[in-house]
């Protein structure tokens, strides 16, 4: 239980638990707050802000999906469509790190208003492209027209807002408004919501494109995307709580996120090792998409694959959010060994359904590990990262999953084209094995340091 103490001279406000917890309220005047974790949170951030950060990153999660959709139906090809969804996650491998850096240095409100029309802008410009330069008898990776295509959607992903890393951001922030010894578990608790929320729109966005493709067409959920990422993002960049990750220099030395002290530097070599496993996860999330969509083209339609992926998510996301509760003696570090090692074994079961039906309960089970296993990396790197970098640590392991998501995509759709499902469903299998040999390295390199931080 979190309990959040009035100081002396505050009794007053006791009685006014919304006005003393908004985002910019001083830490001083937080009230005497009994409650379970997560009822703390939307007073410390608002009520509105959780339901906001939530369905402002759902277009991110149908962007990726929704390209893969559409450009396979355009242009009859896996590979073309491996690749387009590919372009997306390695634009947003790359211009990930680019925005954390702003918004840690301008501020987030300036930067994510200006992503958001960008973003939609290039998005829209994909759809129209895909369907007027994409010929239908089956595309070539070398023709014009697919190269600007791939192209339209590499900037598509490069102006993509980080909403999730940006977001965790705000919440450290925020925790600073809180007694020291209740900011840790407060932290946990937010970034096992945000772990939920991450999943939850592995469910949405994914669900969203299956059912609009399929009962409209595979441009409809890209459209829908940019016109939520327009309003959105844009609502969120306003939001209140921005302002307690201003970029703009405060009081003496004091710069940064929420006014820490910035002479700190990352420790990159640190912070590598969960960016090697968030581009793990990224393999693991981008080939089983493709590996799925090749599926259920021969077992049903492609334009299902986005319905039964979000079976994995669901699991993944009621998961999540249990990490809040698990013990504190059971160190992240071993966390990541335990789910890593069970998204190893899982996967191979991927080899073995010859239905749809089959596949949802393979998905059910394998997504289990999942979302545990992306709060512990996510908890991992806010560890290393110095709390005045942040936003660009958290946008670089949120790029790691894009740019891994890119990477399965490309080398499942590839095998897919060539050898058929079965052989691209060996890509999650491979990722998911190195995921849990980089939990074991992590065990042994990073457990000293994360002891020595806390």
């Amino acid at each position: 239980m979190l309990e959040i103490r009035a100081t002396p001279g505050k009794k007053a406000e006791k009685e006014k638990l919304s006005p003393s917890l908004s985002p910019q309220a001083p830490a001083s005047a937080a009230p005497a707050i009994k409650g379970g974790r997560y009822s703390v949170l939307p007073r410390l951030a608002g009520p509105g802000y959780i339901p906001l950060g939530l369905f402002a990153r759902v277009p991110l999660a149908m962007l990726t999906i929704g390209v893969l959709t559409m450009v396979t139906f355009v242009s009859n090809s896996y590979a073309i469509g491996g690749f387009a969804a590919g372009s997306i996650g390695i634009g947003a491998a790359v211009g990930a790190p680019v925005v954390g850096y702003l918004a840690d240095h301008l501020g987030q409100k300036r930067v994510l208003l200006v992503a958001a029309v960008v973003n939609a802008l290039l998005v829209a410009a994909v759809v129209v492209l895909a369907y007027s330069l994409l010929p239908r008898d089956g595309a070539q990776l070398t023709d014009g027209s697919t190269v600007v295509v791939l192209l339209t959607a590499f900037l598509a992903g490069g102006s993509s807002p980080q909403v999730g890393p940006l977001s965790r951001v705000r919440w450290m922030a925020l925790s600073k408004r809180l007694p020291a010894k209740e900011r840790a578990p407060m932290v946990d608790t937010a970034l096992s919501l945000e772990g939920t929320a991450d999943e939850v729109t592995f469910v949405l966005g994914p669900a969203l494109v299956g059912l609009l493709a399929s009962l409209v067409a595979p441009w409809l959920p890209l459209v829908l995307a940019a016109v939520m990422t327009a309003v959105l993002v844009t609502l969120f960049a306003l939001h209140p709580t921005a302002e307690s990750v201003s970029g703009r220099p405060v009081v003496g030395s004091m710069v940064g996120n929420a006014g820490y002290v910035s002479k700190e530097r990352p420790k990159w070599l640190l912070v590598a090792v969960p960016v090697a496993a968030m581009v793990c996860m990224g393999t693991f999330f981008g080939s089983a998409q493709t590996a799925l969509t090749a599926f259920t083209g021969v077992y049903g339609s492609v334009d299902q694959a986005g319905l039964m992926y979000a079976i994995m998510g669901a699991s993944s996301a009621a998961t999540a959010l249990s990490v809040a509760y698990w013990p504190v003696s059971f160190s992240n570090v071993w966390r990541w060994v335990l789910t890593a090692g069970m998204m190893a074994a899982g996967s191979v079961a991927f080899l073995a359904p010859s239905s749809l039906g089959q596949m949802a309960w393979v998905l059910l089970l394998v997504g289990l590990p999942v979302g545990p296993a992306m709060v512990t990396i996510f908890s991992v790197g806010s560890v290393v990262a110095p709390p005045q970098w942040m936003g660009t640590v958290m946008t670089v392991l949120a790029s790691g999953i894009v740019g891994g998501t890119a990477l399965g995509s490309a080398l499942s759709g590839a095998l897919a084209e060539t050898s058929g499902y079965h052989t691209a469903f060996i890509v999650p299998i491979i990722a998911a094995t190195t995921l849990f040999l980089l939990g074991l390295l992590a065990a042994v390199v990073l457990r000293r340091q994360l002891a020595r931080v806390h």
